[in-house]
């Protein structure tokens, strides 16, 4: 050690903006909430360097096959940061993941986050993970690893960003890929419990930006809830009510999770380029957060409907012999049913009536 070295001060990791013992405080806050999410297949515990599920189940399968999806939050976060709520955005995280992977059929098994902050604040942390841990919970599948990374001079201290990985299975001869799906078939909605996790840049241009004072009032339009409570209503789980209706034998031809571009851009996606999905708003209804922002946007219906999911979560194609059955299964798991449209011949496109 030269005789400068003996001068110059200590600078140690947390004096950089990096608090290794806060972060242990944090593991430690969360470790009951992760728990509370294995399924008997997880092996070990949190803390390890990856995430062990086991998948013998799959021997059973004719030609097991993983799906795997990943996701964010979005902007919706910053509606969370300026109201100081975080026990609902983890929901929100994992709903986004989850319900994109049991669109191929697939059962959810394990998730894992990934949570980037300016400063780690060991609460805050446990009410976001707490809310990842709920949503797997509902929908089935084990919390089994993650990351808590501190980005001090990159992020400012009290923003965070969140990020989500989830893995299904299924048997190939399972899968739903929307290739047999046939003019006459019906289309089921599912509704959406409000905005979900999408537009969010919209509606705070329209509702939030220099109304902040008013996201804490109670509303009579909104039985109540103040506008904040609306907003942040975390996106509804389908994957539970999705993998009850596969399991009793109820052939399901195509699903859609309806996120970002709304019905019009989503439930397309699953659809043969010769044949429409001809839908009809009247037939569900709209939930009024939603109306709020539309109209405050000045969307046109057109529009409104590739923005919004517009009460309309999750979409299922089956045959007319088989929706009764699949939405009575629905509605036994909680979920409301809407018939909304039919299959017909077209282009590939979903159209309105």
């Amino acid at each position: 050690m030269s005789p400068n070295d003996a001068e110059r001060p200590e600078v140690t990791y947390r004096d950089a903006g990096v608090d290794t013992a806060e972060g242990a405080r944090a593991v430690d806050a969360i470790h009951e909430a992760v728990r509370s999410t294995y399924r008997r297949e997880v092996i070990g515990d949190i803390g390890g360097f990856g995430g062990l599920f086991s998948i013998a189940a799959a021997k059973d399968m004719d030609d097991p096959v993983l799906v795997s999806g990943t996701d964010g939050v979005g902007t919706k976060l910053v509606l969370a940061q300026l109201l100081d709520v975080h026990d609902t955005v983890g929901i929100d995280l994992v709903a986004m993941c989850v319900n994109d992977v049991v669109v191929s059929g697939a059962e959810p098994l394990f998730f894992l986050d990934y949570a980037a902050v300016g400063q780690l604040h060991a609460e805050k942390m446990e009410q976001i993970v707490s809310g990842i841990a709920e949503g797997c919970r509902k929908a089935g599948c084990s919390l089994i690893g993650g990351e808590m990374a501190e980005h001090p001079g990159v992020m400012n201290p009290d923003d965070y960003d969140l990020s989500g990985f989830c893995v299904g299975l299924v048997d190939r001869p399972e899968m739903v890929d929307g290739s047999d799906v046939e003019a006459g078939d019906v289309v089921l909605g599912l509704a959406s419990s409000g905005l979900h996790s999408n537009g969010f840049s919209l509606v705070r241009r329209v509702l939030v930006d220099g109304k902040e004072d008013s996201l804490s009032l109670p509303r009579v339009d909104l039985g109540g809830k103040t506008l904040g409570e609306a907003l942040l209503t975390p996106t509804r789980i389908y994957a539970s009510a999705i993998t009850r209706v596969r399991r009793a034998g109820v052939r399901v031809k195509a699903m859609a999770h309806i996120t970002g571009g709304g019905i019009t851009e989503n439930l397309n996606r699953v659809l043969p380029d010769s044949l429409d999905a001809a839908l009809m708003p009247a037939a569900w209804r709209v939930p009024h957060v939603i109306e709020l922002a539309v109209e405050a946007a000045g969307l046109s219906a057109e529009e409104a409907l590739r923005t919004f999911n517009m009460g309309i979560g999750f979409a299922l194609v089956l045959t007319p012999g088989d929706a009764p059955k699949a939405a009575a299964l629905l509605r036994e798991a909680g979920e409301t049913v809407y018939e909304i449209g039919d299959i017909v011949e077209g282009e590939g496109t979903v159209v309105y009536r």
